[in-house]
């Protein structure tokens, strides 16, 4: 796991220094091999039971919505239903986990926090106001049942996905106030390393199942 890891965060690495000051040729090479590493590291822990190819579809799908990103003609709608499908497959894995339990402070903070969202880039959103609006409530129902999981099953296991997908949750925050109410310095950055870090952390729990 250790070259695997080293991999990822090297590349990775590249890729957040490319989006603050590099090359564009050089985010367009390390984005995708960052994910291709990650998907190869998940492809290497050490037990995966039927649930955990979720994940692995979830990266794949991942990788695909990227792809589209980077294409001159920025499919935004395409890429937006593949990261949409990519949060699904990661909240399946992690409900076939869950036991029935609620505890009602996660989901009104969660849902505070995506009200919040939606009303500060809705004007600016157009003819993506839907697709984006239902992207952001499968990550809130993502980032939920992650929490949900931890407090009622703390472990290294749950700290791990509760971790990586706020994560997520914080790089798309990022990107939607940077992208349609205004950009500040580093964003670019700032997303990439969040990005990265809560793909990882969601791997990383594979490895301590």
């Amino acid at each position: 796991m250790i070259w695997s890891f080293l991999a990822v965060l090297f590349s990775g690495w590249l890729y957040v220094d490319a989006s603050y000051r590099g090359p564009q040729w050089q985010r367009w090479v390390f984005k995708p091999v960052t994910l291709l590493l990650l998907l190869i590291l998940a492809w290497q822990a050490p037990v995966l039971n039927t649930t955990d190819y979720l994940i692995l579809f979830g990266l794949l799908a991942t990788l695909i919505g990227d792809a589209l990103t980077l294409l001159p003609n920025r499919r935004m709608l395409y890429a937006i239903g593949a990261f949409f499908l990519s949060h699904l497959l990661y909240t399946l894995c992690f409900a076939s986990h869950m036991t029935l339990s609620f505890f009602w402070p996660i989901p009104l903070v969660v849902l505070i926090i995506g009200v919040a969202l939606i009303a500060s880039i809705w004007t600016r959103l157009e003819e993506l106001r839907w697709p984006v609006c239902t992207f952001i409530g499968m990550t809130l129902l993502m980032v939920w049942l992650a929490a949900e999981q931890y407090f009622f099953r703390p472990g290294d296991e749950s700290f791990s996905i509760m971790v990586g997908t706020s994560l997520l949750l914080l790089a798309n925050i990022v990107w939607f106030i940077s992208h349609y109410r205004r950009r500040f310095t580093s964003d670019s950055a700032i997303v990439a390393a969040c990005y990265f870090a809560g793909h990882f952390m969601i791997v990383r729990s594979l490895y301590l199942s």
